[in-house]
């Protein structure tokens, strides 16, 4: 699942070929211009897929990616990570099983976009000290969830 708001369309319609050359399966789920349009309304699109496991991976795009991040990591289960270049995105698949990608718009363009989608998607989770740290912020999250 890929989404953007209007100030990504240009760097998420940059990526959509490193997509199918990864043969990665995708839907789109906009914005589609560059017509001013609130980023939540594309991050909770994505966001959720991840979340509710229909879509195992996601990408979100915005001027700087701060805004879909705050967005995507309100949702359950769901790992985003704000990647600007290709460490981070190794990173954070390596060491924090990362499950949403989210992409600064403005930020980067896309020769570097398209280096951090294949690392993101091409690296493993480590697991092993890794995944207790993960289960730590799995059991956070399960805790605030029956608290609300």
């Amino acid at each position: 699942a890929i989404g953007s708001d209007h100030a990504g369309v240009a760097l998420k319609n940059e990526i959509t070929p490193v997509l199918k050359e990864l043969a990665v399966a995708w839907e789109d789920y906009g914005t589609n211009n560059e017509e001013s349009v609130d980023y939540p309304d594309f991050g909770e699109k994505v966001a959720e897929l991840v979340s509710d496991g229909k879509m195992e991976k996601g990408i979100l795009i915005c001027g700087t990616g701060i805004g879909m991040s705050i967005v995507a990591n309100k949702f359950p289960g769901v790992r985003a990570a704000l990647c600007s270049e290709a460490y981070s995105a190794k990173m954070s698949r390596l060491h924090n099983d990362a499950n949403l990608l989210v992409l600064p718009g403005r930020i980067i363009d896309g020769k570097a976009a398209a280096e951090i989608v294949k690392v993101w998607f091409t690296t493993p989770f480590e697991g092993g000290r890794h995944q207790r740290r993960l289960d730590k912020i799995k059991a956070i999250e399960s805790r605030l969830c029956r608290e609300k």
